[in-house]
């Protein structure tokens, strides 16, 4: 899987772009603020419909304009064709020039992997993160997923909506509070499978790349510890109270330790960053596992806050793509990739919003980007 083209129109600080890209390896390279990020934004946005930066589509849309346009064609087993519009007014997506009705029908159609600073929340961040995490992999792999997830968001807003009322009347209540179990059942059900198999893939990963320093174990810590509905009824003296459902999988954690300590508390930031890798290669290796194709790894700015031990620990992860025609997109301010990548990459110089390949110097075989 990799993408072939990319288009924005008025997206963060692009006017205008069009790039084609290949499957391998790309890098982007130029000073902060010129949009490296920001084409990777856009293509994590086009696989998930939501940027890695956790902010909203208002805050993408380039300064003076009233929305933005990100496009891409893609190649899987066949090609793909996605168009999305943003604006106050007007929203649209369409896939091959078809609009796409339901989410569920989209997701996990193009999938992408991002390996950023914001990962460090992963670990140290609220739980809430984890569990979209989880959510996210789950939404791109398990038909039904998604959309028992939707019925249960919208159940859960109903039903706190009614907590709020002083005279909450229970009839009213009780269709909403079967909703929740009935969904809320099945995301706890497909979590409570996919954890032990990414325990093992992260347990691997953070071995590799810590050299076996520490040894690291996943578990998912469900609010509910038995039946789902028996506590939800137990708990309704304590919701009328707090006027907020306090049971559910909106509850869940993703809990971390290392040598049976919990990371989050106990570890250094260097585990701590160890770790977010981690996941992420976990996350990139079951969706290789599942569908037998790598997705598109996306890679900001990690290269130079990584040591070379943490930088060679990504290698596997890298060439297996690169292997199976798959396509890694890399930012840098200067050149820190691994070496062993040097000859194979296809680099990019970025300067105010403006892309230009930098071909090879004759003597070198190098970039050259800055003379």
């Amino acid at each position: 899987m990799h993408l072939v083209h990319l288009r924005l129109r008025d997206f963060r600080n692009y006017a205008r772009l069009d790039v084609e890209l290949g499957p391998g390896f790309h890098l982007f390279i130029g000073d902060n603020a010129q949009g490296k990020t920001n084409i990777l934004e856009a293509i994590y946005l086009l696989a998930t419909l939501r940027s890695f930066r956790g902010v909203g589509s208002a805050q993408m849309v380039r300064h003076g304009a009233r929305g933005y346009f990100v496009g891409g064609q893609w190649m899987a087993e066949v090609a793909h064709d996605v168009k999305m519009y943003w604006s106050m007014r007007e929203r649209s997506l369409t896939m091959d020039e078809q609009p796409v009705r339901r989410l569920s029908e989209y997701y996990g159609r193009l999938r992408c992997v991002v390996f950023c600073t914001e990962d460090l929340q992963l670990v140290k961040g609220a739980s809430k993160i984890r569990r979209r995490f989880l959510d996210l992999l789950l939404a791109q792999t398990q038909p039904g997923y998604l959309t028992a997830l939707q019925r249960y968001v919208h159940a859960l807003q109903s039903r706190n909506a009614l907590l709020k009322r002083p005279d909450a009347d229970p009839a009213l209540m009780a269709p909403f509070t079967q909703e929740l179990i009935t969904a809320g059942s099945l995301l706890m059900e497909r979590r409570r499978a996919l954890v032990p198999e990414l325990s093992t893939l992260a347990k691997q990963a953070y071995a590799r790349i810590s050299l076996d320093a520490e040894e690291l174990r996943l578990t998912y810590a469900p609010s509910v510890k038995a039946d789902f509905a028996v506590e939800l009824a137990q708990a309704m003296a304590r919701e009328r109270v707090l006027r907020a459902t306090t049971v559910g999988p909106h509850r869940d954690d993703l809990q971390m330790q290392l040598n049976e300590r919990s990371a989050a508390q106990f570890s250094s930031e260097g585990q701590k960053r160890t770790l977010a890798i981690a996941l992420k290669m976990a996350q990139a290796e079951f969706l290789t596992g599942l569908t037998g194709v790598p997705p598109i790894l996306l890679i900001d700015d990690v290269m130079g806050e990584l040591d070379a031990r943490r930088r060679a620990g990504l290698m596997p992860l890298l060439e297996r793509t690169e292997h199976r025609r798959g396509q890694v997109l890399m930012t840098c301010t200067q050149e820190n990739w691994p070496r062993d990548l040097g000859r194979s990459l296809h680099r990019w110089e970025v300067r105010a919003a403006h892309l230009r390949a930098a071909a090879p110097s004759p003597a070198t075989g190098e970039s050259a980007l800055h003379g």
